[in-house]
């Protein structure tokens, strides 16, 4: 099954409207990748994980407190300005409880870029359906730094700078080892396979 960025959005809206909320949507989405990625790399102990300010950042922030609870050393990446949806608000502070060590992709020290360079896995939660158009600046420097790094490289949903139902790419866009497709196939995976990876479907609990 392939759906649209607006199908997506009427699924999640009437899986809310039937009882399971935006909230539960989103750490079911986190919980799910962090099975995949601890699957794919059981003996994972660095990660980097990159979130933008939207609703795919916060399925970033449920990852990585997931993967700090195990144990992993987590370094969190805010690929510009701090979370603006509630949701993701909410697993933002939740992350930042556990002290998970925060910078922004403006402020990345030559000691961050060495620590994603050889991280066992990256993670890009930057941008998900909603994105067209070019990578902003911070953005950007995310997409450079996560295109040079040597570990798994995991996307959640699409690859940021994938438009989701055309598949146009941004210049930046970074390519994927594996995509976490939450819930549903979109078109992009099928229309820009190099930059996806291998795309593996996730349960996040909707019910329809």
């Amino acid at each position: 099954m392939t759906v649209t960025k607006d199908q997506m959005k009427a699924i999640e809206k009437q899986a809310n409207d039937r009882g399971l909320p935006y909230l539960q949507m989103m750490e079911n989405a986190g919980t799910a990748a962090f099975r995949l990625l601890t699957q794919r790399l059981p003996g994972l102990r660095t990660a980097a994980v990159f979130c933008g300010s939207g609703n795919n950042g916060g399925d970033g922030f449920v990852l990585a407190r997931l993967l700090r609870e195990m144990g992993a050393e987590v370094l969190l990446i805010l690929a510009g300005e701090q979370p603006r949806t509630p949701d993701a608000v909410t697993n933002f502070y939740r992350a930042l409880m556990l002290d998970i060590p925060l910078v922004t992709a403006a402020l990345l020290t030559e000691e961050d870029l060495a620590f994603i360079l050889q991280a066992d896995a990256v993670v890009d939660a930057v941008y998900g359906t909603g994105f067209h158009g070019d990578l902003p600046l911070e953005a950007g420097i995310c997409a450079g730094v996560m295109a040079k790094a040597k570990g798994l490289r995991l996307a959640l949903d699409l690859p940021s700078g994938l438009e989701c139902d055309t598949g146009i790419a941004a210049p930046d866009t970074p390519r994927a080892d594996l995509t976490a497709a939450f819930h549903a196939c979109k078109p992009c995976h099928t229309l820009a396979p190099d930059l996806c990876g291998e795309v593996v479907v996730l349960d996040i609990g909707i019910r329809l």
